[in-house]
């Protein structure tokens, strides 16, 4: 009998118990063994549900009792979930978890904790929610050189810019839409500025490159200061504004960020609308390869969190993934990335245009009849740096966004 424990009784983790219980007969077929959830922490109550019969609120319950194999943390947040996750590895317990906060702060020392203790720390559900990325990545690619990891990895930011592509409607009506949907949280931030992203690009790149990357050493930027006005050129240009994760593998080192970028349909990822999520991945020898499905809900993350669940049966005292190098990853300073710029600038070409012209070289023009009293130009790639200081030479700009034009 495998005996789990689930940390926390919220959409993730009643998702977890409802996954292993209505799918019971699969897993045991799958796991050769019975599979049971014997605890359920909370310090709510759950009156009338069947969680009632495992629920505890003492955590201590579940690390002494030697008989759980296996404990998923579903909490949210640094602490607790990072002290109980590690006391259960130091107690020689597997521990999965979708919680991207911990992976991204102390992954690291986790997964070295449970070497050291014969078990597993894994975290597929952690950067993709229901889409399958972090297996892959140590299973199938290691025989692969990344060059590049490129994620549209929040799906309250895609539902946001679609809507604003779709409807031509404001940032603040379409967040507002998508709180009342349940898609966005009453607070928002870590999703519209951000956050979110960067910590599943930074544990993707971890992996990727076998070094530690410090989500807080990217450049970071959300999508709070796209406007309606901004998609009426993307739609002229046939392009969309998507929020990206990405790290490039070059030879200089690791250029990695998070950033809106407008992208055509030549880009892999222009198709990926909605609540949908989508990770792009470059091997020298793969090619492109792209992993795509529900990056967020309920069940979706359920099914990834109780994939690691599997796995970690399969291997109760037996340590799977390799542990990534403490290492820090040498990131490109941003002033030195290369990236082309669509830029809005009030006036006219005809008048403007040529101080543009002298500055940045060969530009595209664009203008559109909607939008009166301004222009757009599209840079070819450059330095960021080099960028930043041609664009303070031209009065007038209203707005920049990253291009992957082709």
């Amino acid at each position: 009998m495998i005996n789990v424990a689930v940390l926390g009784y919220g959409t993730i983790g009643s998702g977890v118990v409802e996954v292993i219980n209505t799918n019971n007969a699969l897993l045991k077929e799958n796991i050769r063994d019975d599979i049971q959830v014997k605890y359920v922490l909370d310090l709510r109550k759950f009156p009338g549900d069947p969680v009632e019969k495992v629920l505890t609120d003492d955590f201590n319950v579940i690390l002494n009792d030697p008989e759980v194999d296996i404990v998923v943390e579903t909490m949210g947040g640094i602490h607790p979930a990072y002290d109980f996750s590690k006391a259960a590895l130091e107690a020689g317990k597997n521990v999965c978890t979708s919680n991207k906060a911990v992976v991204a702060e102390c992954g690291h020392e986790l997964m070295t904790i449970a070497k050291a203790n014969s078990v597993n720390y894994m975290f597929e559900a952690s950067c993709g929610g229901g889409i399958p990325i972090i297996r892959p990545l140590y299973s199938c690619l290691t025989g692969d050189v990344i060059e590049e990891i490129t994620g549209i990895m929040n799906g309250t930011t895609n539902y946001i810019l679609t809507k604003m592509f779709e409807e031509g409607a404001s940032f603040e009506h379409v967040l507002k839409e998508a709180q009342d949907l349940g898609y966005a949280e009453k607070d928002p931030t870590a999703d519209i500025e951000g956050h979110d992203p960067c910590r599943k690009i930074s544990i993707l790149s971890s992996i990727a490159y076998n070094k530690q990357m410090d989500y807080k050493d990217l450049y970071c930027e959300g999508i709070t200061k796209l406007t309606a006005e901004d998609f009426k050129y993307a739609k002229k240009l046939g392009a969309k504004v998507k929020l990206f994760g990405t790290s490039t593998n070059t030879k200089d080192g690791i250029a990695a960020m998070v950033a809106p970028f407008m992208i055509d349909s030549s880009n892999p990822l222009y198709s990926v609308d909605g609540v949908f999520n989508a990770i792009f991945v470059k091997g020298n020898m793969l090619g492109d390869a792209m992993f795509y499905g529900s990056g967020a809900g309920k069940l979706p993350t359920a099914s990834a969190v109780v994939g690691d669940v599997v796995e970690m049966a399969r291997h109760l005292h037996e340590t799977v993934n390799k542990v990534w190098s403490d290492e820090k990853i040498s990131i490109i300073p941003q002033e030195k990335v290369m990236n082309a710029f669509f830029v809005r600038v009030k006036g006219s070409v005809s008048e403007e245009g040529k101080k543009v012209t002298e500055l940045f070289g060969n530009v595209r023009f664009v203008e559109t009849q909607e939008l009166p009293g301004e222009f757009a130009f599209i840079t070819e790639a450059m330095p960021e740096g080099e960028f930043n200081r041609k664009a303070e030479q031209i009065p007038g700009i209203i707005s920049k966004i990253r291009s992957r034009l082709a």
